[in-house]
């Protein structure tokens, strides 16, 4: 017979009840202490990934280690079908919104590898979709290690025979009976597709940032002590200051050679006149009302993101875009400086958790660019994080197009001439004054280095799902005109 992956987790062992006795508690003990000392240095997150064979003891561990460790700080986050809620948005959204921050614990009892196996052995997808699917999976999990998470995969295993004997066990006990439902049996059914479709997934997702770990799950003494033990030892590991899992930095950018410059390449002496502007703007929103308000946007979500030097009209612009839409079904995000929460977490998850349902709109007035833009320039984030960003930033807004949403990313632009003009506006303007900080003047003495971190970021997420739109907005009138056209065009395309 062909040997396989899951032959190790088949071995037959076994902890009697005296040596769990004994050694139980001082585990649990051991546990607690390490829990405790990741919640007072709370430098990364720690991430559970539960899966496997049902019937393997899955649930029980999950409870288990809930048991024995501190459960407060211990987010479990079981899945099952998706939400009406989550249905509307990426299929990660879910697990993007669960993951836990820097010091805690989260177990995911059903995670991102379910759906995608499940669906192939049922025949819902290809092979080529699957591994596709795949692929994007190491790429999700390889950014949450080089952002710190420890990371740790189980994979609980029985063998055919073990399976049955277990479900034929539950449903002669009429206190377990209710254990088994026609799911379990049907799965049961197709154990053998179910194998060959995991060890797949297994093999091509074992990584060195996130391994997977078979459990053998016939003995719930012996998987119990090897589950806790495995987590403490790489908790300990990681405490005692061991190395992260490497993560792939990007070689470092060139300087440019060529001399070009996107910024300085636009027409900044477009105008448009008073009564010109007024006919536009009302034209356009007119137009922009309707179209959220047809049948088929209800299928799709419009994204909406802003970015520029400051004082370049961002939110002008926006106040033009929302004047044209039902308050009920639109959001704007103005996005500052991280709270503790969001730095807790990777740089993403604050942005995931905004994403619109179909049939809403949501405008961010700043966005996920900070990271390739502001972290970049004022040194916040390391050189390796901030260059693996814009293939990160790529993969994530792929995701939002193949779900269907539309992503326009506007950059506004002004000449620096411009920009001191309107700071020295705003300073004179009393209902104005607010719009300008010291922190904006500081950041102009930066323009050199903001422009060239800003052609760096077109050039490099200037996709052709979700193309950068570069408005010169030295005359306002003539920047929210264009931002309208192209919002309308792009739309009324899509639908």
């Amino acid at each position: 017979m062909r040997k396989t992956m899951f032959d190790a987790a088949e071995l037959g062992h076994k902890v009697s009840k005296r040596d769990y006795a004994e050694q139980a508690p001082i585990l649990r003990e051991a546990l607690l202490k390490a829990q405790y000392a990741l919640l007072a240095k709370p430098e990364f997150p720690v991430i559970l990934v539960i899966g496997g064979v049902d019937g393997a003891g899955k649930g029980e561990t999950v409870n288990l280690l809930n048991e024995w460790m501190d459960p407060r700080y211990i987010l479990t986050r079981a899945f099952g079908e998706r939400s009406d809620e989550e249905s509307e948005r990426p299929p990660m959204w879910r697990y993007w919104r669960a993951l836990p921050p820097k010091g805690r614990i989260g177990i995911l009892f059903g995670s991102w590898y379910t759906q995608p196996i499940v669906d192939r052995v049922l025949g819902n997808t290809k092979e080529g979709e699957f591994r596709n699917a795949l692929d994007g999976i190491e790429k999700f999990e390889t950014m949450l290690a080089a952002d710190g998470a420890l990371i740790l995969k189980f994979w609980f295993h029985l063998s055919k025979k073990a399976q049955r004997k277990r479900l034929d066990g539950l449903e002669a006990d009429a206190r377990t009976r209710w254990r088994v439902t026609r799911l379990d049996r049907e799965r049961f059914k197709i154990y053998d597709q179910f194998l060959a479709v995991s060890a797949t997934a297994l093999g091509q997702t074992s990584t060195g940032a996130a391994p997977w770990s078979l459990v053998e799950g016939a003995d719930a003494n012996y998987r119990s002590l090897m589950v806790g033990r495995l987590l403490l030892e790489s908790l300990e590991r990681r405490l005692g200051g061991a190395p992260r899992a490497a993560a792939l930095t990007p070689p470092p950018l060139e300087p440019r050679v060529d001399g070009r410059n996107l910024l300085k390449a636009l027409d900044y002496g477009q105008r448009l006149s008073e009564a010109a502007y007024r006919t536009a703007l009302e034209s356009l929103q007119g137009k922009l009302a309707l179209l959220t308000r047809r049948r088929a946007f209800q299928r799709r979500s419009l994204i909406i993101v802003f970015e520029g030097q400051d004082a370049a009209g961002k939110g002008s612009t926006i106040r033009r875009i929302t004047q044209a839409l039902d308050a009920r079904h639109y959001d704007v995000i103005p996005v500052a400086a991280p709270t503790e929460d969001e730095r807790a977490h990777p740089y993403l998850w604050r942005f995931w958790r905004h994403l619109p349902r179909r049939g809403r709109v949501t405008i961010f007035d700043r966005s996920w660019y900070g990271r390739v833009l502001v972290e970049r320039v004022e040194g916040y984030c390391a050189a390796g994080d901030w260059m693996r960003a814009y293939h990160e930033i790529n993969e994530f807004e792929a995701q939002l197009v193949e779900h269907g949403a539309i992503v326009l990313k506007f950059w506004l632009a002004i000449t620096t001439e411009e920009q001191l003009r309107r700071f020295h506006l705003r300073e004179e303007t009393p209902f104005k004054t607010f719009k300008i900080t010291e922190e904006d003047w500081r950041n102009r003495e930066k323009w050199d280095a903001y422009e060239r971190a800003t052609c760096d970021m077109v050039e490099r997420c200037n996709t052709s799902i979700a193309p950068w739109h570069l408005v010169p907005t030295e005359d306002k009138l003539f920047g929210r005109i264009a931002v309208l056209q192209h919002i309308h065009d792009t739309l009324n395309a899509a639908l």
